[in-house]
């Protein structure tokens, strides 16, 4: 059962990804529309899994393998679209995002689904706060990032007078640029608390608040980087290609702390299933 409302989900974003990007080119409004809701129509279904899998789980946050954590990732994406477009009115945002969350959904439905019993240790409520905050947190900030990458595309076309069809569907440079400001600040925020949740479980399980962990080293790394990116708006007065470039910084660093340390660093939050159990 859960397995159909995942394909489900991964059909119905793959078709609205199809409807996002053609409306880039076309602008036709009935067709971002229809792509809309079909988005969100995928996204209550990836729902609905993730409710199951929490309820096959018996409580514990169904994120302890990569496949999950893909996934989840592109549920996180998406949920935070759907919201920034009910503030900013940015149709064509969906044609940059959509493909990116679609992306990380492939990548996750090509991975085998792996069935091991979940340990009590598991099923914390600060481990599913620390988890869904987190996420939430890198939601946004891939929304900055896309914003940051729409920004030096607008910006190019500006500079090289390159004012073609392309060049207006896309929004102003502020308007981008305000944009990533809000998508980086409430996800620097978000994944503050993620990772004050994380501590706190840490103490619950492991009896300290820091281990000095990969993962836990990195997300630190890449805390200092998105801080040092919103010092530099705020007290700097950073602004455009400036804000972008390091925004852009920071989400690859953020991508290497998510996908890259589990796997090439180790360490007890390494998305080895067997591995990940026996450690805690």
């Amino acid at each position: 059962m859960g397995s159909t409302w995942f394909y489900i989900s991964v059909f119905l974003e793959l078709l609205a990804t199809v409807g996002l990007v053609l409306f880039a080119f076309k602008q036709k409004k009935t067709l971002f529309w229809w792509s809309y809701w079909i988005l969100s129509a995928g996204f209550v279904c990836h729902t609905v899994f993730w409710v199951y899998r929490y309820y096959l789980s018996s409580g514990a946050a169904p994120v302890i393998h990569f496949k999950e954590a893909l996934s989840f990732f592109s549920w996180s994406i998406i949920g935070v679209y759907l919201v920034f477009q009910l503030k900013f009115r940015l149709k064509v945002l969906g044609s940059f995002v959509a493909p990116l969350a679609l992306f990380l959904m492939i990548l996750s439905s090509t991975m085998p689904w792996i069935e091991v019993p979940v340990k009590p240790v598991f099923r914390s409520l600060w481990l599913t706060i620390h988890i869904a905050v987190i996420f939430a947190g890198n939601g946004m900030l891939a929304i900055g990032f896309m914003a940051a990458v729409m920004y030096l595309i607008q910006e190019y076309h500006i500079k090289h007078k390159r004012m073609g069809a392309f060049f207006n569907r896309l929004p102003s440079l502020a308007t981008l640029d305000t944009v990533n400001y809000y998508s980086v600040s409430y996800g620097f925020a978000f994944i503050t608390l993620g990772m004050v949740a994380g501590s706190v479980y840490a103490q619950q399980v492991l009896g300290a608040y820091w281990q000095w962990d990969p993962k836990e080293v990195w997300s630190l790394i890449t805390w200092l980087f998105y801080a040092a990116l919103i010092h530099q708006r705020l007290a700097a007065g950073w602004q455009g290609r400036k804000a972008a470039v390091l925004s852009i910084i920071c989400f690859l660093i953020l991508i290497f702390t998510f996908a890259g340390v589990s796997h090439l660093l180790g360490g007890y939050h390494s998305f080895r299933s067997l591995g990940l159990q026996e450690a805690l």
